[in-house]
């Protein structure tokens, strides 16, 4: 899994045909979200218990693994439906979600968000990375173009990052 996980923030497209036709790697794309969702939150409860705020570290570290896997399903969802319906792309549900689970692999550098100066650097790299990588996984999955992909990508991002304040706010 871990091989699998640097090949994919590596964006190498064989990985993202290999998971998008082995439905068995499901469950192990779920397992990559949760990692990269822990890893996410710990440099999070690092960041907060430095700064003195113990309890919000703690409820964050399980809000945010909770938001990871709700944002993926979303996520996947969206882009499914966008790519398939209205751009002509061919794909089933469970292709995007094992590929784009794949695609999150670059956020476990968000353990590192921690460190003063650099760390907010690093969770923006790490997402604007993971971003490019959800690209590639569309486009491998729903099989077209770069350019189609980045519009699906875009438009199911929007909407899945309106639904997950709106989850994150409702939940504080």
């Amino acid at each position: 899994m871990i091989d699998r996980m640097i090949r994919a923030a590596r964006l190498d497209i064989q990985l993202y045909e290999e998971v998008e036709h082995r439905g068995d790697l499901t469950s192990q794309a779920l397992t990559v979200v949760v990692l990269v969702s822990v890893l996410s939150g710990v440099g999070l409860f690092l960041s907060q218990a430095i700064s003195g705020q113990v309890g919000q570290a703690i409820g964050g570290l399980i809000l945010g693994a909770i938001a990871a896997i709700v944002g993926w399903v979303v996520w996947s969802f969206l882009t499914y439906w966008i790519g398939t319906t209205f751009l002509g792309g061919t794909a089933t549900y469970g292709e995007l979600l094992r590929t784009i689970g794949y695609a999150s692999s670059p956020n476990a550098l968000r353990a590192l968000g921690f460190i003063p100066v650099v760390g907010g650097i690093i969770v923006l790299v790490a997402s604007l990375w993971t971003l490019v990588a959800g690209v590639v996984a569309v486009r491998q999955a729903l099989d077209f173009s770069t350019g189609r992909a980045i519009v699906t990508v875009v438009i199911g991002w929007v909407p899945m990052v309106i639904i997950m304040v709106l989850f994150m706010a409702r939940s504080m």
